[in-house]
């Protein structure tokens, strides 16, 4: 038997943002095996993303919120996983995005990220939220300024070394 948390669905104009479940493991471990994972941690075995996809979904249940699968509106395919991200060790909560293969320059990485958010301020009280971005990483550093989040240095971190932190305007200013 399983028990999944209760995770939102939030919707945008082109995209849904559900709860990561069991039947995305295909999905993710694609990208887990593709060098698309390196900024991530990957690439990863079998084993590595099935452990990730439960880290995923414990995420949730440990904290009342996480990251949801991006799946598009018009045809339902999975795009990708954004949303809200501190697991321990990591310096303040985060607002995070992974796009898959070929869903890269359509701007849903900005659409669903300004939803996560949205519910980080709207929902859960956020007074502030951060973006970590890998320094050769430029197309996600562009999707945090596209966000309005401005790069204010950089973190040390035990596993993906030196990474830069990118701040998110207030919540007052998003609205």
């Amino acid at each position: 038997m399983s028990v999944m948390p209760i995770i939102p669905a939030l919707s945008t104009a082109r995209l849904t943002l559900r709860g990561p479940e069991p039947r995305d493991f295909e999905v993710l471990r694609a990208f887990y095996a593709s060098e698309r994972s390196a900024f991530v941690g990957g690439p990863k075995s079998p084993e590595g993303t099935w452990r990730q996809l439960a880290a995923e979904i414990g995420h949730w249940a440990l904290r009342g919120y996480g990251r949801w699968m991006v799946t598009e509106r018009a045809g339902g395919q999975t795009v990708g996983m954004v949303g809200l991200w501190n697991p321990e060790g990591w310096p303040e909560p985060e607002i995070a995005w992974d796009l898959f293969e070929g869903f890269e320059g359509k701007g849903y990485a900005t659409e669903a990220a300004r939803a996560a958010r949205s519910h980080a301020y709207e929902t859960l009280g956020w007074p502030t939220a951060i973006s970590l971005v890998n320094r050769a990483n430029t197309a996600s550093a562009r999707v945090a300024e596209r966000l309005g989040a401005v790069h204010e240095g950089e973190v040390r971190h035990e596993t993906y070394g030196a990474i830069g932190v990118y701040r998110h305007p207030a919540p007052e200013a998003c609205r």
